[in-house]
């Protein structure tokens, strides 16, 4: 029938016959008419892939939903199966991304390589530390202290920059670490007072409030650091290993599953007195459900951090997580009990502003540096070393 058509429209061609004049121009304008749609879609999806916008926003609401479903999950009163539980993430993640690749969603997913893998397997080791210290931090302690306290993740970062890229840190950035400071300490001494003042004078029951919470500090400052270690050699090694978003979630995720079944196997409790307190008759399939769920939603986030990292720089994506904290606070406040004080809510507040000059001062260093003519080679920012690594390895 294609042929025939073909056929019909070569003939009428050299004879100016009747109905001519108006199928062929109307013919002729669909088809540059679609042509221009696609271009347009094409286009318009490039931009999006390449908009620091997009990937902040879609970072911003994967990361509320990764937390929200996380603190759930890890909230029981006996869980210990944190490795587990990640090992779930991450087997859901490949088989996630497998499935999408054969049905042709994702498309541009290189072949596993073992010589990429065998020096991506640090990145995903860090990855490791990174998620289980999360976890841990995040079962002691409420969702807004929690989001505070990653605050501090952007100092540590802003000084490794410093350090490994020669970058440099402005008077207005730290005055922005001040306030991210302040408000952890705001935020620890609200959660204290609270913990105190709700259990009056039972003090075994404080005790073990203050116990439970400055487990959670501890776990809280050991995330900081491996977050910051990822974030940093991520950035450094993204570039040489010519990583796409898709490739970078696919070996991040394969990789940390042996280590992650080999830390559960080895490190916790699998009787089955064990499984019965993680998993209760009343809350199974809720766990269950969430499980699944957040192994999903570990696509969209580890997509999303990729994108943003690539798109931006690894300060600016750990201070789109300051800027965050405000709606995810609120989600902790709606979904769980955690204490609404005046402290708290002083500790969110300052550390929003926190967020909010440290973005500014970002603002100024990069206006400052494109009116000023270079006289001196510049100092390199962490994108322009990685570029010149990459261009050198």
């Amino acid at each position: 029938m294609s042929d025939k058509k073909n056929e019909d429209f070569v003939v009428k061609m050299p004879d100016n016959g009747p109905g001519f004049n108006e199928k062929e121009p109307f013919l002729g304008r669909t088809n540059s008419h679609r042509a221009r749609q696609d271009g347009g879609v094409f286009s318009y999806l490039s931009k999006l892939n390449n908009s620091p916008g997009a990937s902040i926003l879609a970072y911003c609401l994967s990361s509320i939903s990764m937390t929200v479903v996380n603190k759930f999950v890890v909230s029981g009163s006996y869980w210990n199966l944190n490795f587990f539980y990640l090992a779930v993430q991450s087997i859901v993640c490949i088989l996630s991304i497998i499935l999408c690749k054969q049905v042709g969603m994702i498309k541009n997913l290189a072949p596993f390589d073992s010589v990429k893998a065998k020096k991506w397997f640090p990145i995903s080791l860090l990855l490791v530390g990174m998620i289980y210290t999360s976890t841990k931090s995040l079962q002691y302690l409420s969702v807004p202290v929690y989001t505070i306290f990653k605050n501090l993740t952007i100092i540590v970062i802003a000084y490794g920059e410093v350090l490994w890229f020669g970058g440099s840190v402005s008077p207005l950035a730290l005055l922005s670490f001040g306030l991210m400071v302040l408000s952890s300490v705001i935020a620890a001494w609200a959660d204290i007072q609270a913990a105190i003042n709700g259990y009056g004078s039972a003090a075994s029951d404080t005790s073990a409030a203050l116990s439970t919470l400055n487990a959670g500090y501890a776990w809280m400052g050991m995330n900081v650091f491996c977050n910051a270690a990822y974030l940093l050699c991520m950035r450094k090694v993204i570039k040489k290993m010519n990583f796409k978003d898709w490739d970078t979630m696919f070996y991040n995720n394969l990789l940390a599953i042996p280590v992650l079944i080999l830390c559960s196997l080895v490190a916790e409790d699998w009787s089955s007195e064990n499984l019965a307190k993680n998993f209760p008759v009343e809350s199974r399939n809720a766990l269950f459900i969430g499980m699944i769920y957040s192994g999903l939603g570990a696509i969209f986030i580890s997509y999303c951090s990729a994108w943003c990292v690539r798109v931006t720089t690894s300060t600016t994506y750990s201070m789109v997580g300051a800027l965050n904290k405000l709606p995810l606070a609120l989600s902790g406040l709606i979904f769980f009990d955690a204490p609404v004080t005046f402290g708290s809510v002083s500790a969110i507040f300052v550390g929003f502003i926190s967020g909010l000059v440290f973005a500014w001062s970002k603002v100024q260093q990069s206006n400052s540096k494109k009116g000023i003519l270079p006289t001196t080679q510049p100092t390199m920012s962490a994108s322009s070393q990685s570029n010149r690594d990459a261009a050198n390895s």
